[in-house]
């Protein structure tokens, strides 16, 4: 779909995913008019540097979308809570299910197309790889949120009068995530890097050997472009299908930087509700959505670190 002149609401466009993606439209469709809607809690101003957009702060499960927007194209939903061991159920589940069912609500009464965030946590602990509608088994209160905002969704896919469509996303990682690191945010591949970088031993959990499906920004933000030409709506995964190790990781980053530091494991203060492999099925990405990954680890690391 071409987006130029078209009307465009990205909620979360000042976190990762979202500012990555409000910036890869505008360069590549300059005569969108996009609007931001970030109540910045965990989003930087600074990962819109150059954007030319309006932008609204604010709450998405609270915000009134009526009194701001009409005649809407598309609204691409990345906005949420996302610190898995955030430490408020209640307050998670609520902000993330009630701010999809706002969005929810003004897409099908005003027939906008919807793209949202989902998320690969749903599955926890089930074999691989993993499929969409099967062991889906949530181990943490931001994975439970993200399932019912999937259950909510699969009851409008068939009425729906324009495209919705989840995106189950592996564990991205690239640029404009700086700004949610902290001791609990940030992609492994991030965090790795940053302590091999100064020139400390990288902290793994366990023995490393723990696998996780690492997708680039790019391939994620590929993904939500081409759900807007999809024909069918539904949830679809967002990975590279292949898994990789943490020792492998950081082996990765060995080479990158030019260094030889070993791991250095600690016991897991999660382990119960620990994932230690994730690995998407996307048979049904390619060809509902004509998804290929373009990125290996090796790629992404190469591409996000030389930046």
């Amino acid at each position: 779909m071409d987006l130029n002149k078209k009307k465009i609401l990205i909620t979360g466009g000042a976190g990762f995913v979202g500012s990555n993606l409000t910036m890869q439209i505008q360069n590549k469709y300059p005569d969108a008019e996009i609007t931001v809607i970030d109540d910045l809690s965990s989003g930087h101003f600074d990962n819109l540097k150059g954007y030319k957009g309006d932008f609204i702060a604010s709450d998405i499960a609270a915000i009134d979308l009526e009194k701001y927007f009409s005649g809407l194209d598309v609204i691409f939903h990345q906005a949420a809570i996302t610190e898995t061991i955030f430490s408020d159920s209640k307050k998670m589940i609520f902000q993330n299910v009630e701010g999809f069912r706002n969005v929810l609500r003004y897409a099908m009464s005003h027939s906008v197309d919807l793209i949202y965030a989902s998320a690969s946590g749903i599955y926890g602990q089930s074999p691989v790889p993993m499929k969409v509608g099967k062991g889906e088994n949530p181990l943490n209160s931001y994975a439970f949120s993200k399932l019912v905002i999937d259950n909510i969704a699969r009851r409008y896919f068939s009425s729906f009068k324009n495209r919705l469509i989840g995106l189950r996303y592996f564990i991205i990682y690239g640029p404009k995530e700086i700004h949610k690191i902290s001791k609990t945010k940030g992609s492994i591949i991030w965090k790795l890097y940053s302590q091999m970088k100064s020139g400390e031993r990288p902290m793994i959990f366990g023995d490393g050997e723990q696998k996780r499906d690492f997708v680039y920004i790019n391939d994620a933000i590929k993904a939500n472009l081409l759900s807007l030409e999809a024909k069918n709506n539904g949830i679809f995964n967002v990975g590279t299908g292949k898994a990789v190790t943490f020792n492998e990781a950081v082996n990765i980053l060995n080479r990158f930087l030019g260094t030889s530091l070993k791991p250095k494991y600690q016991p897991n203060p999660i382990e119960k509700s620990y994932q230690y492999h994730s690995e998407a099925d996307l048979a049904d990405t390619k060809e509902a959505l004509g998804y290929e990954p373009e990125y290996t680890l090796k790629d992404g690391i190469e591409d996000y670190l030389e930046k």
